[in-house]
């Protein structure tokens, strides 16, 4: 081994230490555990092979966690990257004020996620909250208990993530669209095309990388920006906002049921694999590289 590659293994290694000790051997561990029983103080764990899978088959509420989580990814997911799409496109534009209106679109991204959810606590206040004055004035509705019913509670748990999103997935959007260059817009200009095949036929073909891993960021937020309906539902009412990773917490350190909770890990770990690698394997094929 020469001095450069000894090098850069020394340079590498706190990374890869980390990563090993964090995400890795965590991983491994996991998988591991969801094979045995959960140890108690007066009995140690004994294998138990595929029985905390089977079990999960059979637990309704796993399966409204997990229903509820693919209507949350399915919902959260197009709204916040069509949202921070127009809002990209839009800030892009010479206008006045385009500064103002980036630093706000931005500023839900660098609030903690608790902040955010205690702020969105008040707009959804029944009577008196900022959503029931806004709906009061403009249809005359009554109020509405939005996360305490279960109507309503999923789809109001939605659009805080969505509100939480859009600004961070806008700034690669923004950056995308500065790196077009003029050229093509000017030559669509001169073959008389119209704005929204321009937008088509040459905006998101370019936008397609960044789109890409926008996606993949925002299937896996989907699945892991739970903070918020720990501190505003815990995962009510009647297990409505129930999400995959909400019952993890509820198995693991609510039940101490550390078996239920290693083989919800496993499931939830491998279907999002399964997404990254249907994105890599299959939508990337549709990208565009310059």
């Amino acid at each position: 081994m020469n001095r450069t590659t000894l090098h850069a293994w020394l340079l590498l290694t706190p990374a890869l230490v980390l990563l090993i000790a964090f995400t890795h051997y965590p991983a491994v561990a996991t998988v591991w555990h969801s094979f045995f029983s959960t140890p108690r103080a007066n009995r140690p764990g004994v294998f138990v092979g595929a029985d905390n899978y089977i079990d999960l088959l059979d637990d309704p509420i796993f399966w409204q966690s997990l229903t509820n989580n693919l209507v949350f990814a399915a919902a959260s997911i197009p709204l916040s990257i069509g949202l921070a799409l127009a809002m990209a496109i839009w800030v892009n534009g010479k206008i006045q004020g385009r500064t103002a209106l980036r630093i706000a679109f931005f500023t839900p991204t660098v609030l903690p996620m608790i902040a955010v959810a205690n702020l969105w606590l008040f707009f959804y206040t029944p009577d008196y909250g900022l959503l029931d004055q806004v709906t009061r004035a403009l249809f005359g509705w009554g109020p509405t208990n939005w996360i305490g019913e279960t109507r309503t509670a999923l789809g109001a748990m939605i659009a805080v993530a969505v509100w939480k999103e859009a600004g961070f997935f806008m700034i690669f959007y923004l950056a995308a669209l500065q790196a077009i260059p003029p050229n093509l817009y000017e030559a669509a200009a001169i073959e008389g095309a119209s704005r929204a095949r321009v937008f088509w036929r040459v905006t998101m073909p370019l936008l397609g990388p960044t789109t890409l891993f926008i996606l993949v960021n925002a299937v896996i937020n989907a699945f892991r920006l739970v903070d918020h309906v720990i501190v505003m539902t815990k995962g009510g009412p009647d297990n409505a906002t129930q999400l995959l990773l909400t019952y993890i917490y509820e198995m693991g350190f609510r039940f101490w049921d550390t078996a239920a909770a290693s083989a919800l890990t496993v499931i939830l770990l491998g279907f999002l694999a399964l997404t990254a690698l249907f994105n890599f394997l299959v939508v990337e094929r549709r990208v565009h590289y310059r």
